[in-house]
């Protein structure tokens, strides 16, 4: 039996990407801020506005493994691409540039899936905010 996220994502709504986007943000905050509640709902809620843009490339099956990718990503290496595979799926997160933008680190990167022969890329960026939760912009 499916849970409520698989049966909207499988039903193709918007809504399981928040959802699971919003997850995926509530992991990034805790993992930058150590578990420190503000940064674990502030992460969800923003996780969500990228679940929600990029999942609709992303088949249900494939998320989770894209998701963990970018988290990798955005705490990682810039210029380093991080990889995801799954099934007849894969694709990829990179940060391509970091800076400053008044006082917050921010980071640029381009998001890459592969899916049914066909490439779907988004480009963007994302800044960490003080308390160590990433917007994306």
């Amino acid at each position: 039996r499916h849970g409520e996220y698989e049966q909207s994502c499988r039903g193709g709504n918007t809504v399981a990407g928040t959802i699971f986007g919003a997850a995926a943000g509530g992991v990034i905050g805790s993992a930058v801020s150590h578990g420190n509640g503000g940064a674990v709902v502030g992460g969800a809620v923003l996780g969500g506005l990228l679940g929600n843009t990029v999942s609709r490339e992303i088949d249900c099956d494939d998320q989770p493994y894209a998701f963990r990718t970018y988290s990798d990503g955005l705490n990682g290496d810039v210029g380093r691409r991080y990889d995801w595979n799954h099934g007849r799926s894969r694709g990829y997160f990179q940060p391509t540039r970091e800076y400053q933008r008044s006082g917050t680190q921010c980071r640029d990167f381009t998001e890459t899936t592969y899916r049914n022969d066909r490439q779907f890329t988004h480009s963007g960026t994302a800044c960490r905010t003080s308390d160590g939760q990433w917007r994306f912009d």
